[in-house]
């Protein structure tokens, strides 16, 4: 038997779960339960609210749009936030969207907004970001939504880093084309320190903010390749680069 039900849908709530707890769906939840994936009465499916791990319940309608769900045992103890901290210049907001749920998926524990010199667009949408996290997180199994954290520019950003945080940011110039040599060489693989990974905009980091990241200690720069990635491509990449080597994908 396969360790995680693949069959049942999850679904993140805000109430605290425990046995017998009956929970009301609110319409959107209903229609995509009772109407989208047509289930039926007793069809099981999975809770987690980031608090109390993650809960098998049974699908009680109490109407032709509307139902309950009555929890009853729980499938996994709540484990930690993954410590791996993500930030980026914002895209426009399509691609925004992409970039969010691969940084969910790609186990990022904290998601950073930071505006950069080239960035294409100031304005974030925090609403949005959160949906697009709680999607991906229902959809690849993650008990914890990510901390969405407010949108600040590059230094102010970096000053909140603490000084043992590895910082690996994604640079086209860096004279390391072995990615995966770079990150060995920047911290134990046996016993790595808390990471963050920091990817630009389109037009790259000013040399200004090269200076600026060149001056932190404990920071790498880190190479994808022969060719020029667009901002969320490089984002997965990163992520699974540094998720493989330093991170709980090893």
């Amino acid at each position: 038997m396969a360790a995680y039900d693949f069959t049942a849908p999850r679904l993140f709530v805000e109430d605290a779960l425990a046995a017998g707890t009956r929970l009301p769906l609110d319409r959107a939840q209903a229609n995509y339960l009772l109407n989208v994936l047509r289930r039926k009465p007793e069809d099981p499916v999975l809770l987690f609210n980031g608090r109390d791990g993650e809960w098998r319940a049974r699908l009680d309608p109490t109407g032709r749009k509307s139902a309950d769900l009555v929890v009853a045992e729980r499938t996994r103890p709540q484990g930690g936030r993954a410590d791996l901290h993500y930030l980026f210049a914002p895209l426009k907001s399509a691609r925004l969207d992409y970039l969010a749920q691969k940084a969910v998926e790609m186990g990022a524990g904290s998601i950073r907004p930071v505006i950069t010199r080239y960035t294409q667009g100031e304005r974030i949408n925090l609403e949005r970001l959160r949906a697009n996290a709680v999607e991906a997180a229902e959809q690849c199994g993650i008990l914890a939504i990510p901390d969405l954290l407010q949108p600040v520019r590059l230094p102010a950003a970096l000053a909140e880093l603490e000084p043992r945080r590895l910082l690996v940011f994604c640079d086209e110039d860096a004279p390391v084309s072995d990615p995966v040599a770079a990150l060995r060489g920047a911290a134990d693989p046996g016993a790595p320190p808390p990471l963050a990974v920091l990817v630009g905009p389109e037009g790259g980091f000013a040399p200004e903010e090269r200076a600026m990241l060149a001056e932190r200690p404990n920071t790498v720069a880190l190479s994808l390749g022969p060719r020029i990635l667009r901002a969320d491509t490089a984002a997965v990449a990163a992520l699974a680069l540094v998720q493989a080597v330093l991170g709980d994908a090893r």
